[in-house]
Order: structure tokens, then C-alpha cells, then sequence
């Protein structure tokens, strides 16, 4: 008989969440899955308003949704956000997975936890590695507020592994697609050179440092990874362990911002803003993910140039219907 599917995702109206539940709702589709899928936020789930952040609410969602998994989302997910608001990246980040986590051990003790980490939590190992792409033995060295929140908790789940919960831990490199919002690199291109083709603004594309290297992936292919580690049929060897997603081509900044013009219909200038630069940088930051590929069969799909495109075409739309 098939197994019965009650997934409760958190942060699920996000831009990764919004993929994940298009992702799941196709799978239960095409694959005659039998899937519940649960949403949390700063909504109502089953008639509760979650904040994970807050341990009596996060007890209560658990009791209340019984999943048989939480894909954990929600987060305080720009860097930039967290090093603004530090104590709140930390209720969330790290203090919203612990209260999720013994929610989960007290009231369904058989469910998975998969946990949306960062490569960010691996932050000065990128330097001490000199840019060569990083397994999961890498030590955590975060170097920033959003990265210490995400490596704290993948620590804490970690250590939970060995308590018998059944978690399984994602650190996704830099991702990116349709829905981003203009707080993290590509879509903040995009949306300018929208805006440009649209005689909005001058043409000219202010940005910050273009020298770095990072690994770069499609949001529709990280879902594809934490609906895998939900839904699957797992090896017993998986679960406890931590997995990169991560294509292990770095791409330097300044051929993102390349390609995004080449797709686009208009000649501009660049102008570096030194509002966007920051301090202590990671020249190169990429990543190995043949542990992901022999545990889910996971490997990237989307060319970077196709991502770049939809999302280009995203925010021309988005310019136009303003």
C-alpha cells in the first residue's frame, strides 16, 4: 500500500517555498502521490499562526499537522537582512529549527526533518581551500551573522541525528530564479536592466563586487533535492547526514552580469556603487555534490543561461505591469 504523505513545509510563501510547492503539487499530479501538503509562516496553518521563533507555537504546529516531514524554509535568508537584525536572524535561524526540531521529536518522532542550510555556514574554508570545490567534510566556518545562524543549526540537527531523529541537512551554494526578490545578485541585474529597456531609468547598471566566483544554481532544481529527501524511498545510511547542492562550476559575478546583457536589447554602462560592496569576501565559493548525487540521484538540470533568461523575462514582466 503507498506510503501516506503529510508534508508541513515552513516559510512556504517564499521564493523557494513557492517552487517547492509547485514542485510537490506536479509530483502529486503526474505521480498519483497520496500527499497533504501543509503551509507555515507568518500564516495559518490547520488554524494556527506560526512563528517557529516562538517554541509554544512551534510545539502547537507540530501537534496539530502530526507531519509525516517538515522541509524547514523559513529563515531570515538575506545575508543582508541578518546582519542588520542579528538577534532576529538568530530566533529564527537558529532558534526556530531547535523549537521546530524537539516539536518534532515529542510529537511525531517518525517524521524526517529536512533542513534548508547554507553553504554560507562553510565561509573561511572557501579561502583555506583556495577556492577548490568543498565536500561536507569541509569544517564550518562561517564568516557572517546569516552563515553562523545556518551552521548553528545544522550543528544542532546534527548532534539530534545521534538522539535518533531523522534528519537529513541541505547546505545549498547561491540559487536563484523567477520570484527572487532584488536583495541578492541576480535578480538585482535583472531588474535593472528591465527597467532600462523599459526607458525607466538611465542606462546604467550600478553593482557591487564583480570578481568573485560562486556556485550558482536554479531554485527548481534545490526543490527537486528537498522533495527527494522528503518524499523518497531513503538508504538508512542517509539520514543524519548533511548534503551539498551545488553544481561545482563556479561562474565569476562579472559573467552573470555579461550574459544578463547579452539576453537583454540595450547597450549600458556599469557603475560600481559602493553601497553594494562588502567586507570580508570569499573570492570563490563552490561546491562537491556527488554525496547528493549517490543519495537522491540529485544532479543540476537548468542550464545558467536559461535560469538567467527566465528570471530576465520575470522582471520584464513585472516593469511592465506596473
Amino acid at each position: 500500500m503507498p506510503r501516506e504523505h503529510r508534508l508541513l513545509i515552513t516559510g512556504a510563501n517564499g521564493f523557494v517555498g513557492t517552487w517547492l510547492q509547485r514542485e510537490l503539487e506536479t509530483r502529486r499530479l503526474q505521480d498519483g502521490i497520496d500527499l497533504t501538503v501543509l503551509t507555515a509562516g507568518h500564516g495559518e496553518v490547520s488554524g494556527l499562526t506560526a512563528d517557529v521563533a516562538d517554541k509554544s507555537q512551534a510545539m502547537a504546529l507540530v501537534e496539530t499537522s502530526r507531519p509525516s516531514a517538515i522541509i524547514h524554509l523559513a529563515a531570515i535568508a538575506a545575508p543582508s537582512d541578518a546582519r542588520k537584525a542579528p538577534d532576529r536572524a538568530w530566533d529564527v535561524n537558529f532558534r526556530g529549527t531547535m523549537n521546530l526540531a524537539y516539536a518534532l521529536m515529542e510529537f511525531a518522532p517518525d517524521a524526517r526533518f529536512i533542513f534548508a542550510g547554507s553553504s554560507e555556514a562553510y565561509g573561511a574554508s572557501f579561502i583555506e581551500k583556495a577556492g577548490a570545490p568543498l565536500d561536507e567534510d569541509a569544517a564550518l566556518k562561517p564568516m557572517g551573522v546569516y552563515g553562523a545562524t545556518k551552521a548553528a543549526a545544522d550543528m544542532l540537527l546534527g548532534q539530534l541525528a545521534y538522539e535518533g531523529m531523522k534528519t537529513i541537512r541541505f547546505r545549498p551554494f547561491n540559487h536563484t530564479g523567477p520570484g527572487q526578490t532584488d536583495a541578492y545578485v541576480v535578480p538585482a541585474f535583472a531588474k535593472q536592466i528591465a527597467e532600462i529597456e523599459a526607458g525607466l531609468r538611465p542606462p546604467i547598471l550600478s553593482v557591487g563586487n564583480l570578481s568573485g566566483f560562486r556556485d550558482f544554481l536554479d531554485a527548481r532544481d534545490v526543490v527537486r533535492a528537498y522533495a527527494d529527501a522528503a518524499l523518497g524511498d531513503l538508504a538508512p545510511n542517509v539520514l543524519g547526514k548533511a548534503f551539498n547542492l551545488s553544481s561545482g562550476r563556479p561562474t565569476q559575478i562579472r559573467r552573470i552580469l555579461d550574459l544578463l546583457i547579452e539576453l537583454s536589447r540595450v547597450e549600458v554602462d556599469i557603475e560600481i556603487d559602493p553601497q553594494r560592496l562588502r567586507g570580508s569576501e570569499v573570492q570563490t565559493a563552490s561546491g562537491q555534490n556527488k554525496a547528493a548525487l549517490a543519495a537522491f540521484g540529485w544532479k543540476p538540470k537548468f542550464e545558467l543561461r536559461d535560469t538567467l533568461n527566465d528570471v530576465l523575462a520575470e522582471w520584464r514582466q513585472r516593469v511592465k505591469s506596473r
